[in-house]
Order: structure tokens, then sequence, then C-alpha cells
């Protein structure tokens, strides 16, 4: 039995939550579960958006799902991240059946390091306006990019393609450059090459099919995402994963979204998926074909889903619909 820490969050991070759980109950994996609260509405009770005791939990959980945080992300997920040491940031980029993709047969990743760039926090208000310091180091980018061979290497993906802008940005987009090609050395079986992240973010609408294992620095990972996410048809379908070396936090794409909160019209889709990577995580890989196969007989079927995905269930509604799929395979 594993032992998950479960943060729903705000707005429809909580329902989604529930259709995830729900769908969970009938996998043939046993899970603990551990409620904490984090985000707006804690912060509006407590005075801060997350507690001690809440990353302790994390911290002494196998796993985290999270649901989403409103405007105090910063405080929460980035928090995590960093009192985790969860330096990746996994975000699949997948055409599925039924859904409103602009290319078929899509299958690619991004490995977006998830510690420093333009992330780490360091601003500070100037006489003219305001600064940011990009830190870029070494140890961090050789450790992204010796996870993207290495997932490649487990997933049996045959290229990693580093992004960065290292024509301008020559120090720190160089040290990560001259990192991803040092780590390379020791991945020869594996096909090399890197973009600039401008170029990159066109190939993304124009050939998207040449990329398999996309790694870069914080700030780049976290935008070529959300574009991604654009390609195989919106947030709603874009699952995620932290990870470090002793946990893992999963968590939607997708924000809180308060105009649609309480409604029942959240498409659960991207927080089902993390609960795949969840899966994989935990190295039940069958379990986490079971559960993504239950997902896609849903999408392709196209009867039992949210209004986003062109039908006119509940959130609810299509999570019991994916949880009789599950227990059908």
């Amino acid at each position: 039995m594993y032992k998950i820490a479960v943060i729903p969050g705000d707005g429809i991070g909580k329902e989604v939550m529930e259709a995830t759980l729900h769908v969970l109950e009938s996998s043939n994996v046993d899970f603990e579960y551990s409620f904490a609260d984090a985000g707006d509405e804690y912060a509006e009770k407590t005075g801060i958006p997350l507690s001690e005791e809440t990353v302790n939990l994390v911290k002494q959980s196998q796993a985290c799902l999270f649901g989403a945080a409103g405007e105090t992300a910063a405080d929460v997920i980035v928090k995590l991240r960093k009192e985790l040491d969860l330096y990746v940031n996994l975000r699949p980029v997948k055409s599925y059946p039924g859904t409103k993709y602009l290319f078929e047969g899509l299958d690619f990743v991004i490995v977006r390091e998830n510690t420093e760039g333009l992330y780490s926090g360091l601003e500070e208000y100037t006489q003219d306006g305001a600064t940011a310091t990009r830190v870029i180091t070494k140890a961090a980018s050789e450790r992204i990019c010796k996870f993207a061979f290495e997932y490649a290497e487990k997933t049996a993906r045959s290229k990693v393609t580093a992004v960065h802008k290292a024509n301008v940005l020559k120090k720190t987009d160089g040290v990560f450059k001259d990192s991803f090609y040092k780590v390379a050395e020791n991945f020869s079986h594996i096909e090399t090459d890197d973009r600039y992240v401008d170029a990159t973010a066109m190939f993304f609408i124009t050939q998207p099919q040449m990329f398999d294992v996309v790694v870069t620095t914080n700030l780049y990972g976290d935008i070529l995402s959300d574009e991604g996410a654009g390609l195989v048809g919106g947030l709603g379908l874009i699952p995620s994963a932290n990870i470090g070396e002793t946990n893992g936090l999963f968590e939607p794409v997708h924000g809180s979204a308060p105009d649609i909160a309480g409604k029942g019209l959240a498409n659960p889709s991207a927080m089902i998926l993390s609960a795949v990577l969840m899966l994989e995580y935990l190295d039940e890989y069958d379990e986490a074909r079971r559960l993504e196969n239950a997902l896609l007989k849903v999408l392709d079927e196209g009867k039992v889903v949210t209004k986003d995905l062109g039908g006119e269930s509940s959130t609810m509604e299509m999570a019991e619909e994916v949880r009789s799929k599950l227990e059908a395979l």
C-alpha cells in the first residue's frame, strides 16, 4: 500500500481531485491517502498558503497528488519543489483520440529544469524598475540532462533535444548547452541535437513530429509546455510530474479556473493522466497503462465527456465512465 499525500487546492482542483480519486478506487493498486490544504482558500483562513505541516506530510509520503492553486501558486508549488528538491518537471505532449489536437500521432515529452533559472526568485526593485537574477549552474544543468537521457532510455525514445538561447545568453545558456553535450557523451546510442528556444517555438507549430524528448531550462520549459498543450487540445489534457531523488508530486498543468469552479464543468483528464504518471513513478507500469487506456476509451467514444471535449457530461459523470472502463479492463 502506497502512502500518498493529497492536496486538492483551489477551484477546480478540488473537483478534478475528487474525480481522480473516485477512478483510483477501482485500481488494482492500494493507496493510503493523507489529505492536506494549501492555496488561496487556505491562506484566507490561516494567513499562509502552505504550512510546514503540509510540507512535512509530503516529505513523509511516497508521492503527492496536487489539484491546483490560484494566486498563491508560487508560494505553494514553487516552495514544494524547492523544499523537496523536485528538480524535474516532466510534461508529456500526446495526441489523444476524440480531442481537438492539431496533429495526429504526436507523442513527445518536455523535461524542464525545475529549481533555478528566472524562477529562482532573486528579484529586487531598482530606482528605475526592477531586476531579476537568472541562475544556471553546471550541477543543475547536468542533473536535468542526465534525467532526460535516462528517461529516453527507460521509455525507448531515440532522441534528446536541448533547447536554449546560447547565441544571446552566452554565459547562462552556454553553461546549459555545454552541460548537455557533456552528459550526452555517456549516451552515444541516443541521437542528440540542440535548438534555439524561439526556433523551437516555431517548430512546435510547424514540425512537432521532429521532437521526442526536449530538455530545457525552467522558464523555457514552462512556456513551451503550454504551447505543447495547444497542439493537443488544451491544458485540460496535459499532466505533469515533479520528480526528485526521493519524492514526486503530480499535478495537472491547468490552474484553478475560478470562472468554472463548482459548476461540474472541469475536464478531469489532466488530473487522471497525472495519476498515470504517479503510477509510472511508483513502478506500477501495468496499472498505469490500464488507467491511461480506460481514459482513452472514454475520449475515443466521446459520449460521456465534458463540454470542452464536445460533450455535455459533468466532471464526475466522466470520471464514473472512466472508472467503468477501468473495471472492464
